[in-house]
């Protein structure tokens, strides 16, 4: 969309926001400094690059109150079982109201004047046409122009393409849970130091995260990355167990597993306002930023 608005295919916006969680693959911090640079300021179109802490840091120090990432759990009587996902909006969607309320002038607490509003836009194809939402604050409404033009995800392919874009990566963090099979070998194959730092964070996280147990609420049972609930670097990454196909069908309830998840992983990954964790039920209270 940034392309499209600098192109003048869609009016010009008056910024573009990056939320960074703090431990992004380096390729995704390589493209976004290409956008800036090629795209964004040729256009006069600032980047806001905003954040509220390092997930992977916050994870493992005791003394910092951690939003759960959705870690597979194998629980101690041999059940699976998978923990809340609160990442997308401590490390996604607060920063990015917090900078909003900036731009509009009512930093929090002030309560903004009813009204007032910023429209965003949210990136969301029309394959995933289901997943459009409003926000959950008066003061941001959103709009999804990809489901505007009617353009699916093999649309925006063929336009980043055409602009020499086509290795756009998808932006979630290194260690996401979410992750499939295939980006976990790109990570093996491709990057060795990502790599062994996403096994050794995999394997720090075994007991859960480093303040629940520092302050007595320890996990009963193990965490781990990967579905098949196995260390990382023992998954079978490279093909798909009856142990794993067994786990993925117990939890969506179903006999027929998306391959192509377990393979590419979650599509809209850690998209704000498009998660398909548990944050669905959240209060604006969550993020403390309400009104």
């Amino acid at each position: 969309m940034l392309a499209l608005s600098a192109q003048g295919i869609l009016p010009k916006v008056d910024y573009a926001i990056f939320a960074d969680t703090g431990w992004e693959p380096r390729s995704v911090y390589s493209h976004l400094n290409r956008l800036e640079r090629e795209i964004a300021e040729p256009a006069g179109i600032p980047v806001l690059r905003v954040s509220s802490g390092n997930i992977r840091k916050d994870a493992l120090d005791p003394q910092h109150r951690f939003a759960s990432m959705p870690l597979y759990i194998l629980n101690q009587d041999g059940k699976p079982g998978m923990t809340r996902r609160q990442c997308t909006g401590e490390y996604k969607i607060k920063p990015i109201k917090k900078k909003v309320r900036e731009l509009l002038g009512y930093p929090y607490p002030a309560r903004v004047p009813k009204g007032m509003f910023v429209e965003q836009w949210v990136g969301i194809s029309t394959d995933e046409f289901h997943r459009a939402k409003d926000a959950d604050v008066k003061y941001m409404r959103n709009r999804h122009p990809l489901i505007d033009m009617s353009w699916s995800r093999a649309d925006c392919v063929r336009y980043l393409t055409s602009l020499g874009l086509a290795d756009t990566p998808k932006s979630s963090c290194l260690g996401c849970p979410f992750h499939g099979n295939a980006q976990w070998r790109h990570i093996r194959d491709n990057s060795p130091s990502e790599w062994a730092d996403v096994v050794a964070f995999d394997a720090a996280i075994r007991k859960g995260n480093a303040r629940a147990n520092a302050t007595g609420n320890r996990l009963l049972g193990e965490a781990f990355l990967h579905r098949s609930r196995v260390p990382l670097d023992q998954a079978p990454i490279d093909h798909v167990t009856a142990a794993e196909w067994a786990a993925l069908q117990q939890e969506i309830g179903t006999d027929s597993p998306n391959t192509d998840e377990l393979e590419q992983g979650v599509i809209d990954g850690c998209s704000p306002w498009a998660c398909r964790g548990a944050e669905a039920a959240r209060t604006q209270q969550d993020f403390g930023l309400v009104s």
